[in-house]
Formats: structure tokens, C-alpha cells, sequence
């Protein structure tokens, strides 16, 4: 077995998909739209599957916002230099939560950001 995505349901598509593809710099991979079922979907990601797992953005009609719950944790992401990569999403109009720097009781440098729908996304440094 093996991840292939994630979902997160968004309140606007093209918000999200600019936020993914423009401050985090992931690629539009593909889109689905299902007029019928009323949902459109946008898979985005670094590389496709079976390379990398996704993520994939669910866009039900006419559904601005959710609830997030406390269930729901984060996204994490591998970073080679997470103080740089905060500088440009900071750059780019992201939302930066936590700040980098070692995480409390570790040494791991790890900072936190934020979607516009409001999920969390982890950035871990990594040497690759």
C-alpha cells in the first residue's frame, strides 16, 4: 500500500488552487468538474502519484466555508531550509502561524503556516 492524496474541502477552488500552486509552489496537476454531482475537484502536489501523494481540493457547490473540527492536525511538508521557505511564503502573502525553529523538547526546526480555509500546514526541515 501507499498514500496516494489527501482531501481537504475548500470554500473557494481557485483561491486554494492559487494558494498552493503560487505561495507554496506546488503544480496544478489536474482538475475534475462534476456539474451533476455538483463538485469540482483540483489535485495539486510536487510531483504526481505514484512519485509523491497528493492533494486533493474538494469544491462542493455553493459551500463557502467548514468547520475544521479538532480532529483535523496538518499537512507536513519536507523543506531543505524551513526560515527560507518561510521568507517566501511570507513573501508571497502566506500566513505564517509558528514561526520557524527547533520544536519544543527536539531539535527538529519546524514551522507551521496557514491555509486560506484554515489548515494547517507543517513545514519540517529536511537535508532531502
Amino acid at each position: 500500500m501507499r498514500f496516494l492524496h489527501t482531501m481537504l474541502r475548500v470554500g473557494n477552488l481557485q483561491r486554494s488552487i492559487d494558494f498552493y500552486t503560487q505561495v507554496m509552489g506546488m503544480k496544478l496537476l489536474r482538475t475534475t468538474d462534476r456539474p451533476e454531482q455538483k463538485y469540482s475537484l483540483a489535485f495539486v502536489g510536487y510531483a504526481s502519484n505514484p512519485d509523491q501523494a497528493e492533494l486533493e481540493l474538494t469544491y462542493n457547490y455553493g459551500v463557502e466555508s467548514y468547520d475544521i473540527g479538532t480532529a483535523y492536525g496538518h499537512v507536513a511538508l519536507g523543506v531543505k531550509d524551513v526560515y527560507a521557505t518561510c521568507d517566501q511564503i511570507r513573501a508571497s502573502g502566506g500566513n505564517i502561524t509558528r514561526e520557524p525553529g527547533p520544536v519544543k523538547g527536539g531539535t527538529s526546526v519546524i514551522a507551521f503556516i496557514t491555509d486560506p480555509d484554515g489548515y494547517k500546514v507543517e513545514l519540517i526541515q529536511r537535508d532531502s
